[in-house]
């Protein structure tokens, strides 16, 4: 089970026609555990999405799906998370959180969870 990895996908919604339902969608027909986070309880086939901030152990990835502006309120919850890497999708990319992010010890990287799982990179 060791190349399965615990993502905390940042930005989660219901909706089936947005990025971050596909991610969910995807991670976990990979079978990667999720912890889906959104603006609102709802659920991702059986994946709960949730409004809290629960700090787990061992997480391998934090995959962002929210801009820039919103992820502010997020930095300590995902720098306390220390992830090994932090994916900037498109239009999530920030400079400040991957400075912050490398100054811990956590990799950004700027690129598309869904191409990453499509082309066996994840």
């Amino acid at each position: 089970m060791s190349d399965k990895k615990l993502t905390v996908v940042l930005g989660a919604s219901p909706n089936p026609e947005r990025y971050s339902y596909l991610a969910v969608s995807r991670l976990t027909a990979k079978g990667h555990p999720v912890l889906a986070i959104g603006n609102r309880d709802a659920l991702i086939g059986a994946t709960p999405v949730t409004k809290e901030h629960p700090v787990v152990p061992d997480v391998d990835t934090v995959t962002l799906y929210m801009n820039p502006v919103l992820q502010r309120e997020y930095y300590d919850y995902i720098l306390q998370l220390h992830p090994k890497r932090i994916i900037f999708n498109p239009g999530t990319e920030n400079d400040e959180l991957a400075t912050l992010a490398t100054s811990k010890g956590i990799e950004p990287v700027e690129a598309c969870t869904l191409v990453l799982l499509t082309t066996g990179q994840y």
